[in-house]
């Protein structure tokens, strides 16, 4: 009861927060981490969400939570695994809020049988633009909001709880590491275990995978137990994404599986020299963490030292691309191997992502913001790091021929880094007519920032 009469509180000082920002002044949450790769303008003041941190209830005997909406991942999973539960989707950095997760998208290993994380979300109460805070459910007065919220970006209003299914989860993930040479057999198989969730006689419960080059790629294939001979530490001197090359077969705690990319930030920590062996004994474990490595590129950022220092020695300036893309299975190996050949990072995440399938007879729930085709199977690609600018191009080159790529094989770009489409096609991509039929339901006077102008102007 205690933890309600707070959250009531907390809201009600996030509403007072929302009514104080003066008219045509940007409204943004006033929180001390971020995921985004956006740069954003900075509001005077932000909106107190100093109370809606928390898990408010987890009912292990309905498999459901109740989750406030800046709550991070690693809170919530702190939460919900001593009942043997997690959520359906657990995006794979520690911070990553609930409520970011589902306005922002998200998206994990078990993606190929859960969908998107907003996709498990039975109800959520919103904090309009109007100032009011209405209950969404995916039927109802509010359905609309529902459908509309997942990649709205808070252009729409802001979760303050939600209630989320859960999933019975095992004491240990039981892991194997299946090499492909070939990127044709490698998705013929990502196929095959969506539609079957076996692969040589064992179940499979969740799958992601690495490509080193289009001639070195990796599935995982993890599955739930309670009885494994040994688990294997990633958060010490030892590195996840090189296990792969290594092991043909790996077990981790729940736990520790969850947050497997995290300590390292996928493979990004090497940027910090945070691989190195004698850096990585000096540099303490608590600190080995994505949000640590996130404030350090915001500090980049802010002051380009490593940018002056290229200058210096004459190296060419660096585009940033940080992008993960939703390719339809069939062109994914085609997509891959244009991008080897024309961007040419590595390694790149391989994440495969099914909608989930409408229950009993019910019909297919429509996501007009970022509309994947339902029955469809996807894979997500991301990539994170930058490229030389060639001479003669400009910075943006290289985003926007990977934007142009994204479309021709009928896929979709996540909203969280730089875009550069134009707003014709954003609004085409993205559900124009649908986000804008919302906000101006929810939102009159047009207060809060639009989507167009959040993800490409940023503002």
């Amino acid at each position: 009861m205690h933890a309600l009469r707070d959250h009531d509180l907390a809201v009600a000082q996030l509403r007072r927060s929302y009514a104080a920002v003066p008219s045509g002044q940007p409204v943004r949450l006033a929180k001390r981490t971020s995921n985004l790769f956006r740069p954003r303008s900075a509001p005077a003041t932000g909106l107190d969400v100093s109370g809606l941190g928390g898990v408010l209830t987890v009912d292990p005997a309905a498999g459901t939570a109740d989750v406030q909406g800046m709550c991070t991942y690693e809170r919530l999973v702190a939460a919900t695994l001593p009942y043997g539960l997690m959520p359906l989707v657990v995006p794979q950095l520690r911070t990553i809020t609930l409520g970011g997760a589902v306005t922002g998208l998200g998206i994990e290993s078990t993606s190929f049988r859960n969908g998107l994380p907003h996709e498990s979300v039975i109800e959520l109460d919103v904090l309009a633009g109007s100032g009011e805070v209405v209950t969404a459910r995916p039927d109802g007065p509010h359905a609309d909001l529902y459908a509309a919220f997942p990649n709205s970006l808070g252009s729409l209003g802001y979760a303050t709880r939600l209630r989320i299914e859960l999933q019975p989860v095992r004491r240990y993930v039981a892991l194997r590491n299946l090499r492909f040479t070939n990127l044709t057999a490698l998705t013929e198989a990502i196929g095959e275990i969506t539609a079957t969730r076996r692969w040589a006689g064992e179940s499979v419960d969740a799958m992601d995978g690495v490509m080193f080059s289009p001639g070195e790629a990796y599935l995982v294939l993890g599955s739930f137990t309670d009885h494994v001979p040994a688990v294997s530490d990633y958060t010490g001197q030892e590195i996840y994404y090189r296990s792969l090359r290594q092991r043909t077969h790996d077990a981790l705690t729940s736990h520790d599986y969850l947050w497997r990319w995290d300590t390292d930030w996928f493979w990004c920590s090497a940027a910090f020299g945070a691989q190195h062996p004698v850096v990585r004994r000096l540099w303490p474990a608590r600190w080995r963490r994505s949000d640590v490595y996130h404030r350090i590129v915001r500090l980049e950022h802010r002051h380009r030292v490593a940018a002056r220092i290229d200058r210096w020695r004459g190296q060419p300036a660096r585009e940033r691309v940080v992008q993960d893309v939703e390719i339809p299975l069939d062109r994914t190996a085609e997509f891959l191997h244009w991008f080897a050949a024309a961007v040419g990072m590595t390694p790149v995440w391989l994440c495969p992502l099914r909608l989930r399938e409408p229950a009993g007879a019910g019909s297919a729930r429509s996501w007009p913001l970022y509309p994947l085709r339902q029955g469809l199977d996807y894979v997500n690609i991301g990539f994170w790091g930058s490229v030389p600018i060639a001479e003669g191009a400009a910075d943006g080159d290289v985003n926007r021929e990977i934007e142009r790529a994204v479309s021709e094989k009928g896929g979709h770009k996540s909203l969280y880094s730089d875009a550069y489409y134009d707003r014709d096609s954003f609004d085409r991509l993205y559900g124009g007519g649908a986000w804008r039929a919302v906000r101006d339901r929810y939102d009159p006077d047009h207060r809060l920032t639009g989507l167009y102008e959040k993800a490409v102007a940023r503002a």
